[in-house]
């Protein structure tokens, strides 16, 4: 809609940061992938209400890649932004990172897409702002959101076939 009003990608930009403890462990002493969703849900469904200043619902969560193991007692920490939206969703990339406290050395972890809808105080989807991007930055954590995500349906598609 042309009236609605327009919020920066970077306003939504959340993060979060976990220590990894024992009762979020497996029998390896790594993240029980379960935990990691769970973060990931949290951080991404703030960003999705600090965008939208709505309460927000999970719609979907995408393909999750979970590309390293995150060992007992690391830092967790947890990034998301909006990178899209329809008129009732925004669309938000979850990433994952561990660090190593005594060193400081940081690898990704974890990796996925998620979608939220916002809804009034009935339950009821309602309208969001639209997502601009003010800066070089922001246009490109969109793009590279936007490409990656693409990427993934595009390999799912073919799993398929």
């Amino acid at each position: 809609m042309a009236d609605r009003e327009t919020v920066r990608l970077s306003d939504s930009h959340t993060e979060m940061t976990e220590l990894l403890m024992p009762n979020d462990t497996n029998f390896f002493g790594r993240a029980l992938g379960g935990a990691v969703l769970h973060w990931m849900d949290i951080c991404g469904a703030i960003a999705a209400m600090r965008f939208s200043t709505s309460q927000c619902v999970t719609a979907s969560m995408d393909h999750v890649d979970f590309i390293s193991p995150i060992e007992l007692g690391e830092v967790v920490v947890i990034q998301a932004y909006v990178f899209d939206t329809g008129r009732t969703s925004v669309d938000v990339k979850v990433d994952v990172t561990a660090e190593q406290p005594r060193s400081g050395d940081t690898r990704e972890t974890t990796t996925s897409f998620l979608t939220y809808v916002a809804v009034d105080e009935d339950g009821n989807p309602s309208e969001v702002p639209e997502l601009v991007c003010e800066s070089d930055a922001e246009r490109k954590h969109r793009q590279d959101a936007q490409e990656k995500r693409q990427a993934q349906l595009e390999a799912l598609l073919e799993q398929v076939e």
